[in-house]
């Protein structure tokens, strides 16, 4: 009874704590916050630390700060790299959302890769804690991927789901409300975008940021080769003479600089399905796999999966905004929260 009337006075949550963005929901409200996983800091001439800035405006500065600012991302390949700053951001974006001084504190679901240990689990619940809330539940990456996706999660039935990320790919076949096979590999954009810097430097001796990487991929990074190709342009520093130049890539650039990290999730998802049991793998025959995550929108990338696994994959609505509407849902519905999420 207490918790009913707690929770009819105070805003629940919930926060996709993700590498690359974090959004938050606020209950019967929908998302009110979707910006990137990036704070800025800055330094006193004694080492005291303040935060300047938090998401968008912190991402703008990221590369271009003076020494006694820092741009800091603090989620690292789908786990927290840095926990006083990831504490930092979770209170800001808490408080910016939850600003009713004076009354109850929210209870907040909060969705974590599904490798992450238990140490590392119990590190996001004290983030969380630290920052304001009243109660903190952990909902699983695939679980709220398929829920986002508007998969039937509490039927007896399998489906998968594949969610890449910013930090991690979360692979997971979902039965009865729960996940029957889950795989976390440390394989998603931030590794794509590591591997058109690669690239580039290697064939183009062309010197650029994670922040034009990641606008390459986006604008014409591809899995399979295209009917027609596509072409940028890309600004950078000459490793060789010093001086700032551009050149011009294509899509087929692309496909050769990224096939290594994409390969590495074909693989995984094979074994995921090698794994998984005979009755749910025939379900999984019939209704498909699915992709959500901002690396379902990586042109092609569902036929290539496709072919691997021969299989049906489909990219879901809106994939960047899966995980959190999936989210979102575990914590509108109270029976699917206690099914997915668990209290630890």
């Amino acid at each position: 009874m207490l918790k009913k009337i707690l929770g009819m006075f105070s805003n629940d949550l919930a926060i996709d704590l993700g590498t690359a963005n974090t959004l938050v929901l606020v209950k019967g409200r929908g998302i009110v916050i979707n910006e990137p996983s990036v704070v800025a800091i800055q330094y006193d001439r004694h080492g005291r630390e303040d935060i300047l800035a938090v998401g968008q405006e912190a991402k703008d500065m990221v590369g271009k700060t003076p020494g006694n600012i820092k741009a800091i991302r603090p989620m690292r390949d789908g786990v927290i790299a840095d926990f006083n700053v990831t504490e930092m951001m979770i209170r800001y974006f808490i408080e910016k959302v939850h600003n009713r001084k004076g009354l109850f504190s929210p209870r907040i679901i909060i969705c974590v890769p599904f490798g992450l240990t238990q140490v590392e689990r119990k590190a996001v619940k004290e983030s969380a804690m630290s920052a304001g809330a009243r109660e903190v539940y952990l909902i699983e990456e695939p679980m709220a991927a398929a829920i986002g996706a508007g998969l039937p999660v509490k039927e007896p039935n399998g489906n998968l789901v594949v969610d890449i990320g910013g930090g991690t790919t979360e692979i997971g076949v979902t039965s009865l409300g729960g996940l029957v096979q889950s795989k976390s590999i440390r394989v998603a954009g931030d590794m794509l975008d590591k591997s058109i810097i690669d690239y580039m430097k290697k064939n183009f001796n062309l010197l650029i940021g994670d922040r034009v990487a990641e606008e390459i991929k986006i604008k014409i990074g591809t899995a399979i080769q295209l009917e027609e190709e596509l072409h940028t342009n890309v600004k950078g520093r000459d490793q060789v003479t010093g001086l700032l130049t551009a050149v011009e890539i294509t899509s087929e650039h692309m496909r050769e600089a990224m096939k290594g990290p994409i390969k590495e999730i074909g693989e995984a998802l094979k074994l995921v399905l090698e794994d998984t049991p005979p009755d749910l793998a025939g379900d999984i025959v019939e209704n498909g796999i699915v992709l959500t995550g901002g690396g379902a929108l990586i042109k092609g990338l569902d036929k290539y999966l496709s072919n691997i696994v021969k299989l049906p994959v489909y990219v879901c609505e809106d994939p960047l905004l899966a995980v959190a509407n999936g989210t979102g849902k575990a914590l509108e519905e109270i029976d699917l929260l206690q099914h997915t999420a668990y209290d630890e």
